[in-house]
């Protein structure tokens, strides 16, 4: 999902909005990179930084440079769980369940995330 802040988000297949929540403003010129969804929040990473936010609470907003560690965790009969790990005490980590119909979105999320943060990528 490539959209710069010039665009919208488009629908899932089911009608309903992919989009990120409202709380995510876009800076002139930043791209999302990869968008995903858990229970309780969305999870999105654009060309500059990762956001969490549910439709009321924008939970965390970093800079890649200030991710520590990303864990993403599948069990069998239950969502997975996702640990958002920020360098920086002031940001709080996040732990988060991602139903599996969410698998596929994190995957690319989590790769793109990947790429950024390790050294020499």
């Amino acid at each position: 999902m490539d959209m710069d802040s010039d665009q919208t988000a488009p629908s899932a297949p089911d009608g309903s909005s992919s989009a990120p929540p409202a709380l995510i403003s876009l800076m002139r010129g930043e791209r999302i990179q990869a968008h995903a969804k858990a229970v309780d929040a969305s999870i999105v990473v654009t060309d500059r930084r990762l956001v969490v936010a549910s439709e009321a609470n924008l939970m965390l907003d970093v800079s890649f440079d200030r991710l520590r560690r990303i864990q993403f965790d599948i069990e069998r009969a239950r969502p997975a769980a996702l640990v958002i790990v920020p360098e920086w005490p002031s940001d709080p980590p996040q732990v988060l369940s991602v139903p599996p119909d969410q698998y596929d979105a994190m995957a690319t999320l989590l790769s793109y995330v990947g790429m950024r943060i390790h050294p020499g990528s």
